[in-house]
């Protein structure tokens, strides 16, 4: 879904480029309230992850390829502000070293997939995580239904930016549909990947996944003493009461 340059006019691609910016410039003060010293380290794994799946693409239809988009996935494992920086710098870099949609672009890309993804994707995720069944079981397919919601409505989002601003001479209709069938069979595969990824996450390690956090049960930490059950030695005695060490005397002649 990388536009490229000059498919959109000047003034849509400025405001979706100011769009984009303001998106960057809240998610950066928002992104450290979903961030801790622990979980800081998943938004440079996920950013790596995404850019390099997005590297990955694999056949739609005839002489058509879709690639992962990414923006539910880490909406769900870091927090929907922090995933629009984590996509925002990828798709920057994308566009400065691998001429993967255009320079004049770089504000629509970042507004379709690094802030409507992730906003639909999280919002869908959070819904269905809300009717689905209340365990941890339940987060990575709520993960996979937001991802296969928030493909096609980015799509439908171009097609929108197009019917404003697009050059080229394309029936609206060709483009709309074009876009919406492709994308619908991305989602697809999107959901597939979103699913298993965050279900191999939640298997080890569900205290690194944002969107598991309200699962995980609380445990305190306690500290039993002697009156707690435990002898001298520091272990429970046979009926668990605590009973105090004794110690003998050997008398002496």
């Amino acid at each position: 879904m990388h536009v490229p340059d000059g498919f959109l006019d000047a003034p849509t691609s400025v405001a979706t480029g100011v769009v984009a910016a303001t998106a960057v410039g809240i998610a950066l003060g928002r992104a450290r309230r979903e961030l801790d010293d622990r979980t800081a380290p998943m938004a440079g794994l996920v950013a790596a992850f995404v850019f390099a799946v997005q590297m990955l693409n694999f056949p739609v239809a005839a002489g058509t390829s879709g690639h992962l988009l990414g923006g539910a996935l880490a909406a769900v494992l870091v927090g929907p502000w922090t995933a629009v920086l984590c996509l925002s710098t990828v798709f920057i870099v994308q566009a400065l070293l691998f001429a993967d949609g255009g320079i004049t672009a770089l504000g629509t890309n970042i507004t379709l997939m690094g802030l409507v993804t992730v906003l639909v994707g999280y919002l869908v995720f959070l819904a269905a995580r809300a009717v689905l069944p209340k365990r941890l079981a339940s987060v990575p397919l709520a993960a996979g239904l937001g991802a296969l919601v928030s493909v096609p409505v980015a799509a439908l989002g171009f097609v929108g930016l197009y019917a404003v601003g697009g050059t080229t001479d394309v029936d609206l209709g060709l483009v709309a549909s074009a876009m919406l069938g492709v994308h619908t069979l991305i989602g697809i595969g999107e959901a597939v990947i979103t699913f298993l990824a965050v279900g191999s996450l939640v298997a080890v390690r569900p205290d690194l996944v944002h969107g598991a956090r309200p699962f995980l049960q609380r445990r305190e930490l306690t500290i039993l003493g002697p009156d707690d059950g435990l002898d001298g030695s520091g272990t429970l005695d046979e009926q668990g009461t605590g009973a105090e060490p004794s110690t003998s005397q050997e008398a002496s002649a």
